[in-house]
């Protein structure tokens, strides 16, 4: 009767000690997936200024290239043309990639600290595969892998054509280009498949076979997209050149 008793007490304080590791288990990995992206976004996504954002950010900016003779328009915090315009006058003056966004070369340029930590090791390859991993996000988070990364591959594309900017952050801001900047979708936080699409694109993977373009048939307004030779179709986007 007593070893019954015994074996009882301890199947039941063995099955109390598994459930409260697995709890711990459990919380450590929710925790350290939802701190992957924070910690990016703290360490290698830079305070970027392009088209359609504003803030004091972005009077600063106005107001110097108003001082320095690049700015005509008020200094009212809003990026729009006229300030797109007097930042790629003034990146052509300087040497730097006429792409009209204020990234981390351009803000050193004016003067201006939006740079991650000094702290964070090989932080241009990390800011651009964050940012890419933003628009990924933005653009195809309902997509299967494979669409994201073409989505990626896309961007990355037309940074090596001569019809788009040359720089990452050129192709993703440049004006009316993706409706995840148009539509603020670019500043959610990426998750883990986006991340490591953006990876993958950078590391040379392209499912699109150097397409420029892709669109959602079932929901593109512009017309003149359908001018575009489709390559090929992954999930619902169809991509093109």
């Amino acid at each position: 009767m007593e070893g019954g008793t015994n074996l009882k007490r301890f199947i039941v304080m063995t099955t109390v000690f598994i459930m409260l590791f697995l709890s711990i288990f459990l919380f450590y990995e929710s925790n350290n997936k939802v701190g992957t992206a924070s910690k990016y976004n703290m360490y290698f996504a830079p305070r970027t200024l392009y088209w359609g954002v504003e803030g004091a950010d972005v009077k600063t900016v106005q107001d110097k290239l108003l001082r320095w003779g690049y700015y005509d328009g008020y200094v009212d915090g809003i990026y729009g043309a006229r300030t797109y315009r007097a930042v790629i006058r003034f990146q052509n003056k300087n040497g730097l990639n006429p792409d009209g966004v204020v990234g981390p070369s351009t803000a050193q340029a004016l003067g201006m600290v939006t740079t991650a930590p000094s702290s964070a090791q090989g932080v241009s390859r990390k800011s651009d595969e964050y940012l890419l991993a933003r628009a990924i996000h933005g653009e195809a988070r309902g997509e299967p892998y494979v669409g994201k990364v073409a989505v990626a591959a896309v961007i990355l594309n037309r940074t090596r054509s001569p019809s788009f900017p040359n720089t990452i952050a050129g192709v993703i801001y440049q004006p009316l280009a993706f409706t995840a900047v148009a539509d603020g979708q670019i500043n959610l936080t990426p998750n883990k498949d986006s991340i490591n699409a953006a990876r993958d694109a950078l590391n040379g993977w392209d499912p699109t076979y150097g397409c420029l373009y892709y669109w959602n048939p079932a929901t593109a307004t512009s017309k003149w997209i359908w001018s575009r030779k489709v390559v090929l179709k992954i999930g619902k986007h169809w991509f093109g050149l």
